[in-house]
């Protein structure tokens, strides 16, 4: 087993002396009942209005079924999909018994015109029933910390347990968007692919018209039913920059949605930490190199508000050694952000590069 003996090392930029609220007297007026605008790098909130108030997310819900569909691997292989699962009310991608599909092609229909058919076919393929489904989406949810969500159904039609919060739901997002074939899908004003009984080329379109509405705009999916109202997760990216704003039960969305990523980018900007090279290299034992060198996702450059910079406080919690053998990707340490003492990020710091054991020939 690898050992790891932990030390701090800190770097102080300047002591902080800066709070932040999320109802800053300058925030928009907006017709959402609960909304929430987060930074996705760091989570951190810009705004909320009831954010953590159960509601029904509509067919928001796709996110998560589609998340699961991507984890699940193998997406090219063509099956048949069921045909109960496809008998369903609401939006479609037009599947009919019989139909040939692939796992991508059904996480188009989803995340483009939020077929309902595309979301039960799924969950049949998945986990062989609805109910059943339904358990590996909650599993999810608390592997997220999504702390205040029941899913019940696949495709967000109501059900009389399947609720979630505009926070959650941005949790949610932000880790879809991590999963890069559903950044590409979700981005995509339309696409082109072949399923049916025999397959055959034909075009679906997105139903998020923020696409083509908002500058920077890159997802992420609608939702609606009489119970939810208009229900909206967007994100968008400009200088660097990405936000992800969540708005459920907001009669007024596409223009919520243009208010809140306004006032989110004009808070915002990258920062370099520049962190000696140091911070991020550790001693080894056991190995042919001496050292170890660390990569973080973010290298260093983070999101911070208006005046933030100078108030910045970051800890570079590193091994004093490693043991080899070290894998890739293995978790070594962490940087800690912080303003006015509150933690604001901590990301993770990994293993550039496998070690191995010096056998000493």
């Amino acid at each position: 087993m690898k050992k790891i003996l932990s030390v701090v090392l800190c770097l102080v930029i300047l002591p902080s002396l800066f709070t932040f609220s999320v109802f800053a007297d300058d925030a928009p007026d907006i017709s959402a009942k609960s909304a929430v605008l987060i930074d996705s790098v760091t989570g951190r909130v810009l705004y909320a209005r009831n954010e953590n108030e159960q509601r029904a997310m509509a067919s928001t819900t796709k996110i998560m079924t589609t998340l699961l569909c991507l984890e699940s691997g193998d997406l090219d292989t063509e099956f048949v999909v069921d045909s109960e699962a496809i008998k369903t009310e609401g939006s479609s991608m037009g599947l009919v018994e019989g139909d040939i599909v692939t796992k991508r092609a059904l996480c188009t229909g989803m995340l483009l015109p939020s077929g309902n058919d595309a979301a039960n076919a799924t969950a049949i393929k998945l986990a062989g029933s609805l109910p059943a489904f339904a358990d590996m989406m909650n599993k999810r949810a608390e592997e997220i910390g999504m702390k205040n969500t029941c899913f019940e159904t696949p495709s967000g039609l109501d059900g009389e347990n399947h609720h979630s919060t505009a926070y959650d739901m941005a949790l949610l997002t932000r880790e879809a968007l991590k999963n890069p074939d559903f950044a590409k899908i979700c981005s995509q004003t339309e696409i082109t692919l072949e399923y049916g009984n025999p397959p055959y080329r034909r075009t679906l379109k997105n139903t998020n018209k923020l696409l083509s509405m908002y500058d920077g705009c890159i997802g992420v999916k609608t939702g609606f039913t009489d119970n939810a109202g208009r229900c909206l997760i967007s994100a968008a990216e400009k200088n660097g920059v990405t936000l992800i704003c969540v708005t459920l039960s907001a009669p007024d969305d596409w223009n919520d949605h243009t208010k809140l990523l306004d006032y989110g980018f004009k808070k915002l900007k990258n920062y370099s930490v520049g962190l000696s090279p140091y911070a991020k290299k550790v001693p080894v034992v056991g190995a042919r190199e001496d050292t170890l060198t660390l990569c973080s996702d973010t290298n260093g450059i983070i999101p911070l508000q208006n005046g933030e910079f100078s108030k910045l406080e970051v800890k570079v919690l590193t091994p004093k050694f490693v043991y080899a053998p070290v894998k890739k990707g293995d978790k070594i340490g962490s940087i800690e952000y912080s303003v006015n003492g509150e933690n604001i990020f901590t990301e993770n710091l990994y293993a550039s590069h496998d070690l191995e054991v010096n056998d000493g020939c």
